[in-house]
């Protein structure tokens, strides 16, 4: 046996029935569906609502905005430092670790000890991990910004005083 020759038992499969098709079969004239109507007629969306404000329509949009001017910082613990072999500690000491990844702004936070002196260089520290690596020994550096000292010029219409 093939899959081409399987079929269904004898008996269990019904023709569908064929309307439409005059006065000879079932179902002529109006095809069951009746006289007039929006039912009788083309088929209506399964969206439609029966001519209220659709649920698309209804819903809000556009809520909030994505603020251009956003620096997101890839957070590292000063727990996590232990982990990284050597003292000395930069984003790409970081990044050969796989604490954080290619090209990211880097954030040392406060969560833990440290049983040795480090020197960190981020992007940015929060006073709990400035003090941790601190009361340990050792020193910390601030990266610059990769764009600058300010953040990049807001776009689109820009007033001038005439």
């Amino acid at each position: 046996m093939k899959l081409h020759d399987l079929k269904p038992a004898e008996g269990s499969r019904k023709a569908p029935q064929r309307v439409g098709r005059g006065i000879g079969g079932k179902g002529g004239k109006t095809a069951g569906r009746g006289t007039k109507g929006q039912k009788a007629r083309g088929t209506i969306p399964s969206q439609f609502e029966g001519g209220q404000i659709p649920l698309l329509q209804r819903i809000p949009k556009l809520r909030g905005f994505n603020n251009p001017f956003r620096v997101s910082y890839t957070p590292v613990n000063v727990d996590m430092l232990e982990r990284v072999e050597g003292t000395v500690i930069s984003p790409e000491t970081l990044l050969a670790a796989g604490l954080v990844g290619k090209g990211e702004l880097v954030k040392i936070l406060g969560r833990g000890e440290l049983s040795q002196k480090f020197e960190v260089s981020a992007h940015g520290f929060s006073a709990s991990a400035e003090a941790a690596i601190t009361a340990a020994g050792g020193s910390i550096t601030k990266l610059p910004m990769p764009f600058g000292n300010g953040r990049p010029a807001a776009k689109g219409n820009q007033h001038t005083n005439r």
